[in-house]
């Protein structure tokens, strides 16, 4: 096994050799000559190798990095970082590549901050007495272009030694690499972490991931009622042709800046996604039209990072972008170190001159000052004269995050130094070389580190080996000469308690133009107010919906409520179906305009049925009273008189005495009218058959038939009502559901049938009284009044026939008020009809109300 891990060390052509002589060696094991040769072979190449690992003389890289930059030290750190990016056309795998691969390296100038920022933090800490004394930090910065193909040689360029690119050969001995610090990109991160894992190599690094970012915020947005219009994946370019394929089709993309509806566009991107973003933009307001206004929200990942030649691109498109960026604080002399930087500041800084060219639009090279129409840098350029856009002075919130890392790094080595001190030999003149440290061995101490940087912060890691720290939320204001400004506007702590994690000043946040500063909606359909319900629109997202109005009885008084829902049985819907309203009580009260007109009416025609008994009292001995049979004449007036009184056991607030009577007393007092008119019509038809010679007839006159009628007619009814009464009385009851917006208080009858069986009863008794009335109309006599009796019948049929229909179609009170009039419009008809003509001759034709009238009237 030993051997196996040596040759692991070797050049991968001796590796694939050793392999094929195991393979030989299979074949002749049973030859012991066989297995002298095998030994010898293998021997050999141990030999080969151990020369190889002595000399480290490789071959040179076919493609070394150019941008690098490195500083010696007792311990090393490595980092890659993202500051440059080249364009090149696609390989054509026909040759080994080569540096003429690269057609042009463009940088990103606002990064190199990050560069600086590590080199600012290694130079504090090697100032600083207190930590790792008389250790110097060294750094190994290399550039990984972006392409995660290429962070893999960019990693094993960190591993190897003397600037040859051989990893796992221990050519320099005073090289001790101890961590390395992952780029922005998640993928570069990723795979440094593949590669530093075969040496437990300490890395700190950004795990997050656009498809995870997904994952995690698909369902956060359902929970809060919030739904995306689409998804669209930024795409990621590599070869030249493929970014000129992105510019015209830039069209597919068109719904990120010209969807009308979407006012909110949430951005999970790196840097090189956000460039593609830019160049979307970009051309669809050269070519196609101007992008609507939108809010961007953006990760941490996005710090407005621009190339040079878009410096003049316009970025009003931009002017209010909300972003999370890693709360930070600015070292003591960072700015004063970044105005130190110039070109020459180290020669071992492969990165600043390209920087310096592309940030100032200037060239060190008189050839190509011609050729790109630029100025010639001078190296007294100012970096606080740089635009926002391309160089920041203050650090930025990645630029903290490095400044941090270092730290955690060098305080997890100063603590592993205090603890063991057999893993150091001094050499010199107090010169440390750590000959048998392992990265590995510090693992325990960064998970467990906790110490306050020189802003105050406390730096330490969660149980997840992440950062515990917390976002500022940033408003990015753009300037018509495409400067910008970041505004802190709020604060995002994930260790805060629940519901107060986020912490905004709205009043702080500047939105973009197209809004006017009024607070931007963004929204799929407006708001279903309150009387509305909101209902899904097939194929569209949750957040789609028609609003549909409440059906009748329900209301919803929120906004965009999914289902109406009914009222309580005692309340009711307003108008706009938003709130429940308290039911009012209503019937038929005598303050009602409806029960003052009855109750006058009632009254008027009660007193004209005691005016008119006291007309028949006054001329009780007169001819024409004497005909008509003056008790049945009181019986019926007493009766039409109660009649009229009866309708005031319909109004006023149902009571159980008073739902008892009304009917009943109605259905008895009628049935004694139209039994007292029965027995009248009766009484005349009598009186002439008995005058006809030999008639029978004579018998029966007299005042013992007509009680007998009114009597029986009477019992009848009454014993109608008493079965009602045994059976299924009425009794008072509220109807919640009738009529809307009101509680009908009434009198349930109980039975209706035998509500309908009395007024059957009084109908019977009408239509025989109104067919004997028919056959007598025409008897000789001046006094009959068969024939008003005819008619007043003809009326009091007509009212009840009337009614059924019209007492069913209505409700509440107006039921009642159907009531009331039919029983006062038909007394008053039979009061009108049968006794006005009498009541003419009595008072003003008395010459008619002589006997002498009535014989010769008959004769």
């Amino acid at each position: 096994m030993k051997k196996c891990i040596l040759f692991s060390w070797c050049h991968n052509r001796i590796f694939f050799c050793i392999g094929t002589s195991i393979f030989l060696s299979m074949e002749i094991v049973n030859n012991w000559m066989g297995f002298i040769a095998m030994t010898l072979l293998v021997f050999l190449f141990c030999i080969i190798c151990k020369t190889y690992a002595i000399n480290c003389s490789i071959p040179d890289d076919p493609l070394p990095i150019p941008h690098h930059f490195a500083q010696p030290g007792n311990v090393i750190f490595g980092a890659i970082v993202s500051q440059a990016f080249f364009f090149h056309n696609s390989p054509s795998f026909t040759e080994d590549p080569a540096q003429a691969l690269i057609n042009e390296v463009i940088s990103l100038p606002k990064m190199y901050q990050h560069i600086l920022a590590l080199v600012f933090t290694v130079k504090e800490i090697n100032r600083n007495p207190e930590l790792l004394p008389n250790i110097t930090l060294g750094f190994h910065i290399v550039n990984n272009y972006f392409p995660a193909r290429i962070t893999y040689k960019a990693m094993l360029s960190l591993l190897s030694t003397q600037q040859k690119f051989a990893p796992n050969f221990t050519c320099d001995l005073k090289k001790t690499f101890i961590a390395a610090i992952g780029g922005r990109m998640t993928e570069t991160s990723f795979i440094m972490a593949t590669v530093l894992a075969n040496y437990k190599i300490p890395q700190a690094m950004d795990d997050d991931y656009g498809d995870m970012f997904l994952q995690k915020i698909e369902p956060l947005l359902s929970q809060n009622n919030i739904c995306y219009a689409f998804i669209l994946r930024t795409p990621r370019k590599t070869f030249l042709e493929e970014y000129i394929q992105l510019i015209t089709m830039e069209l597919r993309y068109d719904q990120l800046y010209m969807e009308d509806k979407v006012k909110v566009c949430l951005i999970y991107a790196l840097t090189p996604a956000m460039e593609n973003l830019r160049v979307i933009i970009f051309v669809a307001s050269v070519f196609s039209s101007t992008p609507l206004g939108k809010v961007w929200i953006v990760t941490s990942h996005w710090n407005f990072e621009s190339l040079s030649v878009q410096r003049f691109w316009d970025i009003q498109s931009f002017h209010g972008v909300l972003s999370f960026t890693v709360c930070s604080k600015e070292p003591p002399g960072f700015q004063e170190f970044l105005q130190t930087v110039k070109p020459s500041w180290a020669k071992e800084d492969n990165f600043i001159q390209n920087f310096w060219e592309q940030a100032f639009d200037c060239s060190f090279h008189i050839s190509t000052i011609n050729e790109n129409s630029n100025l010639l840098c001078t190296g007294n350029e100012k970096l606080e004269s740089l635009p926002t856009i391309l160089f920041e002075m203050s650090m930025s919130g990645h630029s903290y995050n490095i400044y941090n890392a270092v730290y955690a790094i060098v305080h997890s080595l100063h603590a592993l130094l205090k603890s063991s001190f057999r893993c150091r030999n001094v050499i010199g003149t107090e010169k440390l070389i750590f000959q048998n440290l392992k990265p590995w061995q510090f693992h325990s101490f960064l998970q467990s580190i906790v110490y306050n940087n020189s802003m105050g912060d406390s730096i330490a890691f969660d149980e997840n080996r992440e950062l515990i720290t917390g976002f500022d939320v940033a408003n990015w204001i753009t300037f018509h000469n495409n400067s910008i400004s970041r505004v802190k506007v709020g604060t995002l702590e994930p260790q805060a308690p629940s519901g107060r994690e986020l912490t905004l000043n709205d009043n702080q946040i500047v939105w973009h133009r197209s809004f006017n500063q009024g607070l931007p909606i963004s929204v799929c359909n407006d708001h279903c107010y309150p009387g509305s319900s909101r209902k899904k629109k097939e194929g569209e997202k949750f957040c789609c919906y028609d609003c549909v109005s409440c059906s009748e009885g329900q209301i919803s008084d929120e906004i965009d409520m999914d289902v109406c829902m009914k009222c309580p049985e005692n309340e009711y819907p307003n108008n706009i179906q938003n709130q429940c309203i308290p039911k009012m009580f209503t019937y038929l009260s005598y303050k009602d305009p409806l029960g003052i007109l009855f109750i006058t009416i009632a009254i008027v025609f009660s007193l004209i049925s005691v005016f008119v008994l006291g007309i028949f009292w006054m001329h009780r001995e007169t001819p024409i009273v004497k005909a008509n049979n003056w008790s049945l004449t009181c019986i019926l007036l007493l009766s039409l008189l109660l009649c009229f009184l009866c309708s005031f056991l319909f109004m006023g607030r149902p009571e159980k005495i008073t739902c008892l009577l009304r009917q009943m007393t109605f259905g008895i007092i009628f049935s004694v009218a139209l039994s007292s008119v029965l027995a009248k019509t009766m009484t005349v038809i009598l009186a002439f058959m008995a005058t006809k010679p030999g008639s029978r007839m004579r018998k029966w006159i007299g005042k013992g038939l007509a009680n007998s009628i009114v009597l029986s007619g009477s019992f009848i009814q009454v014993g109608i009502c008493t079965l009602w009464l045994s059976i299924s009385p009425p009794f008072p009851d509220t109807d919640l559901y009738s009529l809307k917006g009101e509680i009908i208080m009434e009198c349930n009858e109980g039975s209706v049938i035998m509500f309908y069986c009395v007024l059957g009863y009084m109908g019977f008794l009408a239509s025989v009284s109104f067919n004997i009335a028919s056959q007598a109309r025409k008897l000789p006599s001046s006094f009959s009044e068969a024939k008003f009796i005819t008619f007043s019948m003809l009326v009091f049929c007509s009212v009840w026939l009337s009614f059924v229909p019209t007492y069913l179609s209505t409700k509440g009170k107006y039921m009642v008020a159907v009531e009331i009039f039919s029983i006062l419009s038909s007394s008053a008809g039979l009061l009108g009809c049968i006794f006005s003509p009498k009541c003419y001759i009595i008072l003003l034709r008395s010459e008619m109300n002589k006997k002498e009238h009535l014989i010769s009237k008959e004769t």
